[in-house]
């Protein structure tokens, strides 16, 4: 079954590619771009690099872009997704949805309507084993943004290693966040990834934070070789 696999840039798109490829043909990546930092629906921070990650998979991309009003901003993926279709051929999408129901139902809705198939690889998955499996299989992601306590600026650029998850379990124990930021405490970039070809290397980046929320702003960044 040929898929197309939405994309934010974060580790949880990503990790549900790599999934997704074991087992059927990943056509396209599909990528929605909001002006609103506040969308209810998409991750923003550092979506730009999405392109750059697509080359380092080497996988087409279909991104549109929406000014991100509350669901007015399901038009504008409907619209991604139907262009993925014509494009590409897809008959179903990929999703990286681990607890989030608003997220997952309007994904779902939107492909039933298209005649697709909905699959979320890693919905109710246990984040403990995930996140040791996103270190282990190889994936290098680095927070981008933090929108709650007791997230510092420290975080921002800070890579999901080891160390980083033994501090959001830490978290999880005293401030009862989500382990994998899917309660919006976190965003991530991925920079490399088993399917990556070449990995992204950050060039330029400046960091904005007050009041425990914060961006890392990429600037620049390049592809090199593994």
């Amino acid at each position: 079954m040929k898929l197309g696999v939405l994309c934010s840039g974060g580790k949880d798109s990503w990790f549900a590619c790599h999934l997704a490829m074991q087992k059927e043909e990943v056509a396209c990546l599909i990528s929605v771009r909001s002006k609103n930092e506040e969308s209810y629906m998409f991750h923003t921070p550092d979506t730009h690099l999405v392109p750059l990650q697509a080359e380092a998979a080497g996988l087409p991309l279909v991104t549109v872009e929406t000014e991100g009003i509350e669901e007015a901003e399901l038009r504008d993926l409907s619209r991604a997704i139907t262009l993925a279709v014509e494009q590409y051929g897809i008959e179903g999408v990929v999703t990286g949805a681990l607890l989030s129901v608003y997220q997952a139902t309007r994904v779902q809705r939107i492909c039933r309507d298209l005649g697709l198939w909905c699959f979320n690889p890693l919905w109710y998955t246990d984040p403990e084993l995930y996140m040791k499996e996103l270190i282990t299989t190889g994936f290098r992601a680095i927070i981008t943004g933090v929108f709650a306590a007791p997230f510092s600026a420290d975080w921002l650029g800070k890579e999901i290693d080891r160390k980083a998850l033994s501090g959001l379990q830490q978290y999880v124990r005293s401030h009862r966040i989500t382990l994998t930021g899917e309660g919006g405490e976190y965003e991530t970039l991925v920079l490399d990834a088993p399917i990556f070809t070449k990995r992204i290397v950050v060039l330029e980046s400046e960091k904005e934070y007050a009041n425990f929320r914060g961006f890392l702003r990429v600037k620049r960044a390049v592809l090199e070789a593994k």
